[in-house]
């Protein structure tokens, strides 16, 4: 027995989806058509962006925007259809907009990111974020959760509101960057208000030669693939609820096209997962020489090296480094390079789709044969 196709809407979706926030927020919205079989006309501009200049020629059935866009967001209040808006959440409930409105929980979102830190036992945190602008109101809301959080515990607290950066500015803001970070204390859990300012900290702090994590933890919110493989894979970042978001959005704006009352009008999307990576895999070193052979063993785990390579780059007896190691971990050197290329392993089997040969090779493991023992 044929069904009866579903009555077609108009649907336009205003994003500018050059960012995973906006894609994946857009799959979810596709999850939502799927599950449901709903016959929406779609609107959307080939490269994935709104332009400005479509504003006089919205005539729809209903639409999904992103309203962390001032441009969109002043748009949408100019029509009477049903809207359903995205976007971050506000800390103050009278923000937000009287249509519905489907955000991403700041809060929500740094007390993940610190309650991270907190695990690796820090005790002392610092913001990166962006200076005061409509276009990052996000970072304002995530720097209030930030202040609010850390004045609960009681911990010291430190934050910086870098310049947007462009090719102008760009030696000036890592200029200014690095002073900031040189005048944090050690052992101080940094969290990003993106990927994208947490990449700058990664960058920095080879110039300045100040380990991460072994000096300080580093973690950014979004998830961005670009970002992680510009900076090798070993940023650890707090996951953002963004396909729910969209799931959640397309399911109201269903509701008011088939002419149902919509009662809700905000609702916060949690984080998803925290993915771990090297950023913060924060042991509590004291012991700077042990500091100085952690970060030799990371960066060349997977070349294959010795315990003796580790000694020869401190010039320190063998003897000496090994009773270093075990006073800090309780584990021998060799039992360090072994976890390392380990979990770099395990990293790129979770999160890449490598062939098992290629990172059998690329870890160092002497024949796929013994990887895959290692992994049964």
């Amino acid at each position: 027995m044929l069904h009866e196709l579903a009555k077609e809407y108009r649907i336009f979706l205003l994003f500018n989806a050059n960012k995973v926030y906006d894609r994946q927020i857009l799959k979810g919205i596709g999850d939502f058509l799927q599950m449901h079989h709903l016959n929406w006309n779609i609107y959307l501009s080939d490269n994935l962006c709104w332009d400005s200049n479509d504003r006089e020629n919205l005539y729809c059935d209903g639409m999904i925007a992103n309203c962390d866009d001032h441009l969109i967001d002043n748009l949408i209040k100019q029509h009477s259809y049903p809207i359903v808006g995205v976007g971050a959440s506000f800390h103050c409930f009278q923000e937000f907009h009287s249509i519905p409105y489907v955000a991403s929980d700041n809060e929500a979102l740094v007390k993940s990111a610190f309650d991270h830190l907190c695990s690796k036992g820090l005790k002392q945190f610092a913001l990166y974020s962006y200076p005061p602008n409509r276009l990052t109101r996000f970072a304002y809301e995530r720097e209030i959760a930030f202040e609010k959080i850390t004045k609960q515990k009681n911990y010291p607290s430190y934050i910086y509101r870098g310049l947007t950066m462009n090719l102008d500015n760009w030696q000036t803001n890592l200029k200014n960057l690095t002073e900031w970070l040189n005048s944090l204390p050690k052992h101080v859990g940094i969290i990003a208000v993106n990927d994208a300012k947490a990449r700058h900290i990664l960058q920095v702090s080879k110039q300045l030669n100040k380990t991460i994590p072994d000096e300080c933890c580093l973690i950014g919110i979004d998830n961005e693939e670009v970002i992680n493989y510009l900076s090798n894979g070993c940023l650890s970042t707090v996951t953002q609820g963004t396909e729910e978001m969209g799931y959640q959005a397309a399911g109201l704006l269903h509701q008011m096209l088939e002419g149902k009352t919509v009662k809700i009008k905000q609702i916060l999307v949690p984080p998803k997962q925290i993915i771990e990576r090297q950023s913060t895999d924060y042991r509590s070193i004291e012991d700077p020489l042990v500091i100085q052979a952690i970060h030799y063993i990371r960066n060349y785990a997977c070349k294959k090296i010795k315990v003796e390579h580790v000694v020869n780059s401190l010039h320190l007896s063998r003897s000496n480094l090994e009773g270093r190691f075990k006073q800090e971990f309780n584990k021998t050197i060799h039992e360090v390079i072994y976890e390392e290329k380990l979990k770099h392993a395990q990293y790129l089997l979770s999160y890449t789709k490598m062939p098992l040969a290629k990172i059998s090779e690329q870890c160092g493991y002497a024949s796929l044969q013994y990887f895959y023992h290692l992994f049964n």
